[in-house]
């Protein structure tokens, strides 16, 4: 999945997709916040947004992203369970440290549950990393949402409140799953037509997660003004403390520095629309908020995260080509004086 020969105007479609959508969804809330009645009977509409976004998502994979994890096991798996390991245990470590109320430790929790985010390969390209590895990560942590996020949802939020993990394993399957199965099913079939979609897609997924936190917010507007600053907190150290360790682990594993840079997002970002959705029907719209207020924070972090690597990447390699120069250049000298 290198960039094409048209990457500028890629790059160029890419910078301005991570720039809107966050300020979008940060619309969107804003005008839940304001105006909650108007969202006030949408809740139960959540799961099937939810599902339009995870249909776009199967439409964009192909069957190359599934011999990727046949190509890499090692790098896929430790990508996988540093996903599933660090950001569950950050959740449950801020939710106490916090001294958050049942139910938002329980949103903090399920946020960290989660798969990986949609945008998390976009903000990967951009922070010129590895893609191919950062789809792979995202398609299989995304497959097995079912089977890991219940349980996990259980073991470490089940303290603070009940948690129906087979009620909820039911959920993912029809809202994720099923819509990801159904739109590669169209993607293998129609590809030259989704081909034509392929522009489209990011974006009708971002109105469509900028409606799901616009209804989140509207659910518990009442407890926002009182909650907010604490949730922020909560979420910027979740989000960022996942970057980190998510880094972290790719340095760990050997993977090099673009993999590195893959596994930070595929770490750090989550599937919060899913969390939202899962803490609407199974908690409370209260228990959602950490979900909603993360879904806007991780794409700003994200792609400033994301530039600054960018950044150092290019100086990296302005540096290595400086010092190839160099080196070019001591050896025809010291040829020329054998001469």
């Amino acid at each position: 999945m290198e960039p094409a020969p048209s990457a500028g105007s890629a790059d160029r479609a890419a910078r301005l997709a991570v720039t809107v959508f966050p300020v979008l969804v940060l619309v969107a809330g804003a005008w839940g916040l304001a105006s909650p009645g108007t969202f006030a009977s949408w809740g139960t509409n959540v799961p099937y947004l939810l599902g339009v976004v995870m249909f776009c998502m199967g439409l964009t994979m192909t069957l190359t992203d599934f011999k990727g994890v046949a190509q890499r096991p090692w790098a896929v798996g430790l990508g996988l369970v540093a996903h599933y390991v660090i950001m569950p245990g950050l959740g449950w470590v801020i939710a106490h440290a916090l001294g958050l109320s049942p139910q938002l430790a329980a949103g903090v929790i399920l946020v960290g549950c989660a798969p990986s985010g949609t945008a998390s390969n976009v903000v990967t390209y951009l922070a010129r990393g590895d893609v191919a590895l950062s789809v792979s990560v995202a398609t299989v942590s995304t497959v097995l949402a079912p089977l890991i996020t219940p349980p996990l949802t259980l073991l470490l939020a089940g303290e603070y409140l009940p948690v129906d993990a087979g009620s909820m394993m039911t959920d993912i399957l029809k809202t994720v799953l099923l819509p990801v199965i159904a739109g590669l099913v169209v993607r293998l079939v129609l590809g030259r037509f989704v081909d034509r979609l392929l522009p489209v897609l990011p974006w009708l997924s971002a109105l469509t997660i900028a409606v799901i936190v616009a209804v989140v917010v509207a659910g518990s507007a009442d407890a926002i003004k009182s909650a907010a600053a604490l949730v922020m907190v909560a979420v910027v150290l979740h989000n960022g403390l996942g970057l980190a360790l998510g880094y972290g682990a790719g340095k760990l594993g050997r993977l090099g520095k673009p993999a590195s840079r893959a596994m930070a997002f595929e770490v750090g970002m989550q599937n919060s629309g899913l969390a939202a959705s899962l803490a609407t029907a199974h908690f409370s719209p209260l228990a959602a908020l950490p979900a909603a207020v993360f879904s806007v924070w991780h794409n700003v972090s994200g792609a400033l995260v994301a530039a600054w690597m960018s950044y150092r990447a290019r100086a990296a390699e302005r540096g290595a080509e400086a010092s190839a120069g160099a080196e070019a250049s001591a050896g025809a000298e010291a040829s020329a004086d054998a001469r």
